[in-house]
C-alpha cells in the first residue's frame, strides 16, 4: 500500500495510539486498520442475518410456535438489536469509547450465539419432533426451553446493537479528515463498508441458510458463533495500528439540558429582541466552545427560555457561571430545534421498516409452502431473500448511473434526487410491494384450494416460489432508496457534533418498524383469531393477503402524511443561506 503523504506532520493533533501517545501518521490508521474493522463488520452481518433470516422456520418447525408468535419473536429480536444502537452510541460517546464498545459488545454477541448453538445441540432444550402420522399434535416448547432461547437471542441483540453503533464511526476515525488524500480514502471506506455488509448478507441468505436447512441448525448457528469470534480476533489484532479519539460526550445530554433549562424558566417572559438572549459569544474565553453560531428561528420558541440570562446566573466575581441545566446558549437551543424539525420525517419512515419486516417473517413462511425446486435442487425458503439483497446491489448502481443524470436535468440539482425525494421513492415502492404480496398470496391460496391442500400445512403447493420475487425485489429496491436517503438526511441535517446520535435516531426507525410489525400482528391475531384468522398457523386456512392489504393501505396513508411534512421541511443549508450564513466545513458522514 502506498505510504500516505507526510505534509501534514508526522503526528495527528486529535488522535492517539493504543498507549495514549499522539498517533503517528505512517504507523497508525489508514487502510490497514480499516480492513480489520471491515472484516469484523462482515462477520457481524453474517452472524446477525444468518440467525434472523431463517429464524421463523426454526421457531415454527422445531420449537412448534404458531406463525404469529414466531413472526413477533423475529421482529422483536431485530427491533431490539437496532434500538440498542442508541444505548451503544451513548456508552461509546460518554464512557468507553468506540474501540472498547466494539470489543465488549462483540464478546456479548459471541456469548449469545454460542448459547443459541448449544440450545440446538442439547435435546432437552427443544421439544420432541412432531409425530403427525399417529395423529398426535406437536408439543410446543416449554417455558424453560423458551427462556434459554430468548436469553440467547437477546444477548445476541445486545451485542449487535452495541457493535453496530460504533463500528463505522471507528472505521472513519482511522482517516484524517484534514488531509485531502485521507479524506478521499474515508469516502471509499464507506463504499467498502456497504460492500462488506452486502457480502455478509449474501453469504447469510445463501450458504448459511442452506447449511441450516440441510445439515442442521447446530452447524448453521455454530458457523455463526465461529464467524463472530473470528471477527473479534481480527478486530483485536489491529489494536496497535488503530487511531483513537477522545470521548466527546453524548449530545443527548445537551438536548436534555435545554429542555430542563427551558422548563425551569417557563414562567419568564421572552424578550422581544432575541439578540439579548445568552449565546456562545457571551461565554468567557477560557470556556468558549468551538461551535458555529446559529441564527435565531421563530419555531418552538418555548425552548428559547433556556437562553434567558438571569442575575442568579452571575457569581460574586461577576463572571458567568455556566450550568448547562440552568442556562443554555441560543446556539445550543437552535441545535435542539434542528433535531426536533427532523422528527416528523423520522416518524413517517417507520412504516417502511414494518413492511420490510414481513420479508423475514411471513414471506419466508409463504416460501416454505411453495414449489422451490430447480431441477433436483431445492431452494431453502429463507434463501428467497437473495433477491431482496440482490435488488439492493442492483438498485444502487442503476441509481448512480441512470437515475441521477436524469434527475439532475429534471430537478436542476447537483445530487439528483434530494434525500427526502429518495425516501419518498422508497415509500412508494413499499406500497407496491405489499400490493404484489397480497396478489401473490391470493394466487397461492387458489392453487392450494384447487389441489385440495387447504388442510395440509406441510404440503407443497404446485406453484413456483418465484412468484414471490416481485415483493422481495420491490422491498429491496425500496430499501436502497429509503436507507441511503434516511442516512443522508439524518447526517446532513443534524447539528455538527451530533452525528452519532443522529445515526442512532435513524436506526431507531428500523427498530420501531419491527416493533410496529409485532404490534400489528398481535392486534390482527387477537381480532381475527377466533373466527376467520388472517394469520393462521396453517397459512392455507388463513387470510394473509388481508394483512398485506392492511399494510398497503397504512403505507399509502403514511405516504400522504410524509409528503406534507417533506414539503414543510426546509433544508439546513437553505435556511442558513436565507440568513446570509455559510455553513462551516461539514464533518464526514460517519455512520
Amino acid at each position: 500500500m502506498t505510504e500516505l503523504p507526510q505534509t501534514q506532520g508526522k503526528t495527528l493533533p486529535d488522535a492517539w495510539d493504543y498507549k495514549g501517545r499522539p498517533a503517528e501518521r505512517s504507523k497508525t490508521g489508514g487502510w490497514t486498520s480499516a480492513a480489520m474493522i471491515l472484516g469484523g463488520e462482515a462477520c457481524e452481518r453474517l452472524t446477525t442475518l444468518g440467525i434472523a433470516v431463517n429464524m421463523v422456520t426454526y421457531l415454527t418447525g422445531t420449537m412448534h410456535l404458531g406463525n404469529a408468535s414466531a413472526a413477533n419473536t423475529v421482529t422483536n429480536f431485530l427491533g431490539t438489536s437496532f434500538m440498542l444502537c442508541l444505548l451503544g452510541g451513548f456508552i461509546a460517546d460518554t464512557f468507553l469509547g468506540r474501540y472498547l464498545t466494539i470489543a465488549i459488545f462483540a464478546t456479548v454477541q459471541a456469548a449469545g450465539v454460542t448459547i443459541l448453538t448449544i440450545s440446538t445441540i442439547i435435546p432437552s432444550l427443544r421439544p420432541p419432533k412432531c409425530n403427525l402420522n399417529h395423529g398426535q399434535s406437536c408439543i410446543q416448547a416449554s417455558g424453560m426451553q423458551l427462556v434459554v432461547l430468548y436469553i440467547a437471542l437477546y444477548l445476541t441483540a445486545l451485542g449487535t446493537g452495541g457493535l453496530k453503533s460504533s463500528v463505522s464511526g471507528f472505521g472513519s476515525d482511522q482517516f484524517d479528515d484534514s488531509d485531502p488524500q485521507e479524506r478521499n480514502q474515508m469516502t471509499n471506506f464507506f463504499n467498502w463498508f456497504f460492500f462488506f455488509i452486502s457480502i455478509g448478507s449474501l453469504a447469510a441468505v445463501t450458504v448459511l441458510v442452506y447449511i441450516q436447512d440441510n445439515l442442521g441448525r447446530e452447524w448453521g448457528y455454530g458457523i455463526c458463533a465461529c464467524a463472530i469470534v473470528f471477527g473479534l480476533v481480527v478486530f483485536l489484532s489491529g489494536t496497535r495500528r488503530y487511531r483513537f479519539k477522545k470521548l466527546v460526550g453524548s449530545p443527548l445530554t445537551q438536548i436534555a439540558s435545554v429542555f430542563v433549562a427551558a422548563w425551569r424558566k417557563r414562567h419568564l417572559d421572552l424578550p422581544s429582541d432575541p439578540s439579548v438572549l445568552f449565546n456562545i459569544d457571551d461565554i468567557p474565553v477560557e470556556g468558549k466552545k468551538t461551535k458555529q453560531r446559529l441564527p435565531h428561528t421563530k419555531q418552538f420558541r418555548f425552548l428559547d427560555k433556556a437562553a434567558i440570562f438571569k442575575d442568579s446566573d452571575m457569581s460574586n466575581s461577576t463572571t458567568v457561571v455556566i450550568n448547562k441545566w440552568n442556562l443554555a446558549t441560543l446556539t445550543d437551543v437552535e441545535e435542539v430545534k434542528m433535531v426536533i424539525r427532523m422528527l416528523p420525517i423520522w416518524a413517517t419512515t417507520i412504516i417502511f421498516w414494518t413492511v420490510y419486516a414481513q420479508m423475514t417473517t411471513f414471506s419466508v413462511s409463504q416460501a416454505t409452502t411453495m414449489n422451490r425446486h430447480i431441477g433436483s435442487f431445492e431452494i431453502p425458503g429463507a434463501s428467497l431473500t437473495f433477491f431482496f439483497v440482490g435488488s439492493i446491489l442492483l438498485t444502487v448502481p442503476v441509481y448512480d448511473r441512470i437515475i441521477v443524470p436524469i434527475a439532475r436535468k429534471v430537478f436542476k440539482t447537483p445530487q439528483g434526487l434530494t434525500p427526502l425525494q429518495r425516501i419518498g421513492v422508497g415509500l412508494v415502492l413499499s406500497i407496491f410491494a405489499m400490493v404484489a404480496a397480497a396478489l401473490c398470496e391470493i394466487k397461492r391460496l387458489r392453487a392450494a384450494r384447487s389441489h385440495g391442500l387447504t388442510n395440509d400445512p406441510t404440503a407443497e403447493i404446485p406453484l413456483s416460489v418465484f412468484w414471490l420475487v416481485p415483493q422481495f425485489f420491490l422491498v429491496g429496491a425500496g430499501e436502497a432508496f429509503t436507507y441511503i436517503g434516511q442516512l443522508d438526511f439524518f447526517l446532513r441535517e443534524c447539528p455538527k457534533g451530533m452525528k452519532t446520535m443522529s445515526t442512532g435516531l435513524f436506526l431507531s426507525t428500523l427498530s420501531l418498524g419491527f416493533f410496529v410489525s409485532s404490534l400489528l400482528v398481535s392486534l390482527v391475531h387477537k381480532v381475527t383469531g377466533d373466527k376467520k384468522p388472517w394469520l393462521a398457523d396453517n397459512l392455507n386456512q388463513g387470510r394473509l393477503y388481508d394483512f398485506y392489504w392492511l399494510l398497503a393501505i397504512l403505507s399509502a396513508l403514511n405516504f400522504v402524511i410524509y409528503l406534507a411534512f417533506a414539503r414543510w421541511y426546509v433544508y439546513k443549508d437553505k435556511r442558513l443561506a436565507e440568513e446570509g450564513i455559510e455553513l462551516e466545513e461539514p464533518e464526514p458522514a460517519c455512520h
